[in-house]
Order: structure tokens, then C-alpha cells, then sequence
């Protein structure tokens, strides 16, 4: 019992990255989940996770660790959702938020099978780039790529997210390729929002770092869909995730720059308003789409 706690503890940790955010989810004190940490890096003799007064980063080892440790703890609901659901039936209401570009991609299409296998389930889609809050606006699941920053809520990582620099042969033809990041100030850069730049700016790795690199250009829209067009269209360059563009890159519609500086991947996430006592039909739905997001193949076709 130990090693699973260290183990839970360990995942919730290095997922949401703070000994707080965990210990929230986990309904325990920051200084056990500490403990527990301590006592797994003690017990393998290996250092797992760096810690800062800001944010856990997990070290080499830690991010192999992680990996298998996600896997032993998915094989266990797994093996307990396949239990329940021999002698309960889902049911109920299921109300789901994901970004619009992505839901309408890998959201939307996987919800008739869901509905199939679970006729005793109604549900509704809310496909929107706003952040959503969960509980205050009753959703029981909302998907959100990048970054999780909201503590109060519990975040489980579907997959990996790659993004990248994205810009049409024409485009380049015409006003040449960017090399460094610094080139980006030469170019036209489409931005993502209504302020006509990126607030935090591009992430990028340099010197070992990843830095945030400010960009600017003449437009600028908060439909991820519309910027995709743009791009297409040539009128700049833009920062958009590997599953959004692949078909547009392996079709020579874009071509990517500046992937020896790319960020490394951000996640996919499904975030829930807690951990514990999760309905059944919101845990088989996270199950369902973690299933789907983990076969390398379903990336390559969809």
C-alpha cells in the first residue's frame, strides 16, 4: 500500500507540477506528498523530481519513471472500470468542454461510438477556445492543451503536444526563411487572440532554455481554425500544433521552420473538477479518449 501511495503521489506531483497542487488532489497534506516522494526516490536511489520554490521539473530519470508509473496507474482503473462496469451501467448527463479546432478533430468524431456503447449516457459538446471554469459552470470534463495553471482542478495527461512554426511556400518564397529566432522580427507572425500580439510570446528552446520570443504581425484572431487559413492563404508565419498542420505539412501546403528550436512537447489534458468519486461515465470517457490518444497510429491518420 506504501509503494502505491508513493506512486500516486509521485505521478499527481510531477503532472500538476507543485507538492500543493497534488496534495489537493490527492485531499492530503503538502508534506506527505513530500514524504511519499522522498521515501520512492529513497527506496530506487534515484532523484526523480527537481524542486524550486515555483514549480517541480523532473530530471531524466524521473521522466522515464513517470511514464511507467502513468501506465501501471491507467492498467489499474482500467482493470477497475472493466470490474464496474459488469455490475453498474453508465448513466446519466456528461458535459464536456474542448477547444473548438481540436474537439471538431478528435473530440466530436469518437462521441457516437461513446453513445453506442453507452446508450444510458446523454451528453453535450461545448466546442470553444474560452477556458471554461468547471465547477462554477458545471462541466464534468473540459480537454485543454498547454500549460495547466488552474490549481483548483485536477488535470490528466491524454498525450504529448508538438507545436510548431508553420508557414506557406509562398510566403517564404517571398520574404525568405527564418533561421534564428531573432529572424522572427523580420516577419509577419499570425497571433492567436484579440490583442494583435501574443502575450506571452512563442516558446522556444535557446541556449538549453526554453524563452518565450515576442512576436508581432498586421493580424490577428481568436479562431484557431481561421489563423489555420491563414497560414494557408501566405500570410505569415504561425505557431500551431503538429496535429492541426501534419497533413498540410506532408502534403507541402506548409512547411515547418526553426524545428532545431522547438519547445519541448506540452500535453493534451483532460481536466475533471476532482479525482476521487468520479462518476462512471466520466471516467470511461477520460478512459476512452486516453485509449484512443495513445495508439502512435491514430496521430498518423486523423
Amino acid at each position: 500500500m506504501d509503494k502505491f501511495k508513493q506512486l500516486k503521489s509521485f505521478v499527481a506531483a510531477a503532472s500538476l507540477g507543485s507538492l500543493s497542487a497534488a496534495a489537493r488532489a490527492e485531499g492530503v497534506a503538502p508534506a506527505m506528498i513530500g514524504r511519499r516522494i522522498n521515501a520512492l526516490e529513497a527506496r530506487l536511489g534515484i532523484k526523480l523530481l527537481l524542486r524550486s520554490t515555483r514549480r517541480l521539473s523532473l530530471t531524466s530519470e524521473g521522466s522515464e519513471f513517470f511514464e511507467e508509473a502513468q501506465r501501471i496507474l491507467r492498467d489499474l482503473n482500467d482493470a477497475e472500470a472493466r470490474i464496474t462496469q459488469g455490475s453498474v451501467k453508465p448513466s446519466g448527463h456528461l458535459r464536456i468542454s474542448a477547444p473548438a479546432g481540436f474537439g471538431r478533430r478528435h473530440v466530436a468524431p469518437l462521441l457516437p461510438d461513446f453513445i453506442a456503447n453507452y446508450p444510458n449516457v446523454s451528453l453535450a459538446l461545448d466546442l470553444s477556445d474560452r477556458l471554461v471554469d468547471l465547477i462554477e459552470e458545471g462541466y464534468d470534463c473540459a480537454i485543454r492543451i498547454g500549460e495547466l495553471n488552474d490549481s483548483q482542478i485536477v488535470g490528466m495527461r491524454l498525450a504529448d503536444n508538438q507545436r510548431v512554426i508553420v508557414a506557406a511556400p509562398a510566403y517564404l518564397n517571398r520574404h525568405g526563411r527564418p533561421n534564428t529566432p531573432g529572424d522572427l522580427a523580420q516577419h509577419n507572425c499570425l497571433s492567436f487572440g484579440n490583442q494583435g500580439n501574443q502575450s506571452r510570446g512563442w516558446l522556444l528552446k535557446q541556449d538549453g532554455q526554453v524563452r518565450a520570443v515576442r512576436v508581432k504581425g498586421n493580424v490577428a484572431c481568436s479562431d484557431g481554425s481561421v489563423l489555420h487559413q491563414w497560414v494557408l492563404a501566405g500570410l505569415g508565419l504561425s505557431w500551431r500544433s503538429l496535429w492541426e498542420v501534419r497533413e498540410d505539412l506532408t502534403k507541402g501546403r506548409l512547411v515547418s521552420v526553426l524545428d532545431e528550436y522547438a519547445a519541448p512537447a506540452n500535453g493534451i489534458f483532460a481536466m475533471l473538477p476532482e479525482r476521487k468519486h468520479l462518476p462512471l461515465r466520466v471516467r470511461l470517457f477520460v478512459d476512452m479518449l486516453r485509449a484512443r490518444y495513445a495508439t502512435p497510429s491514430y496521430w498518423e491518420t486523423h
